[in-house]
């Protein structure tokens, strides 16, 4: 169980602002364009330790990650290429993200224990891989194991209930990290738990699948 099962509740939240775009005529890939631009916009305020500023850009960014595929669901405007365009944007987000706190230069572990500074980078670089394997993942298994179909546009997911800690788990503590100006702790956790999450899939893959 995790976040991602739970988003058509959140989906639903957000129709009113994609009426809105579809009233001004703006596009699916428009709106990822959007969410990526305030991705970055959160990577530049956390780079320079502006971590409340951060964490509120990357709420913006979350949900117009959310109102994009409304939009084209709405607007009966779905395409493959929209489908991958919004994979792609969000880990450039998210390893933009990630990479913004490494550039901040703050404190992770070299506070907690004896360790160089170093360390701390070491650290946002294993958060960074995990978060981006955790979801490397998906795509490799749709092509060597398949999946069943689409629904309204988008591949029915066999791992979407699988791994604990997904994305939006991931956006959700950095977010929290920024406003609370514990941001080294939710490095740490991604991390942790994205690595964690990995493995529970492949697991999960292993036992399904040889």
């Amino acid at each position: 169980m995790n976040i991602t099962t739970l988003r058509p509740k959140f989906i639903k939240y957000t129709e009113p602002i994609a009426s809105f775009f579809i009233r001004l005529g703006i596009t699916p890939n428009q709106v990822s364009v959007l969410s990526v631009l305030f991705g970055f916009s959160c990577a530049l305020a956390f780079a320079e330790r502006c971590f409340l500023a951060g964490g509120l850009l990357l709420v913006v960014s979350a949900i117009l990650d959310l109102v994009d595929g409304n939009v084209a669901r709405k607007n009966h405007t779905e395409s493959r290429f929209g489908a991958v365009f919004d994979w792609v944007a969000d880990k450039y987000v998210d390893a933009a993200v990630i990479l913004g706190v490494g550039f901040s230069g703050i404190p992770i572990v070299s506070h907690l224990i004896d360790v160089p500074p170093i360390a701390d980078f070491g650290v946002v670089g294993v958060a960074l891989v995990g978060s981006l394997i955790n979801t490397f993942i998906k795509p490799v298994t749709y092509a060597e194991i398949g999946y069943t179909e689409r629904i309204a546009g988008k591949i029915e997911d066999p791992l979407e209930g699988v791994g604990f800690f997904g994305r939006p788990e991931t956006i959700l503590v950095l977010v929290l990290g920024g406003v609370t100006g514990y941001i080294w702790v939710a490095v740490l956790l991604i991390a942790v738990c994205t690595n964690l999450s990995a493995i529970q899939r492949m697991v999960y893959l292993y036992r399904r699948y040889s």
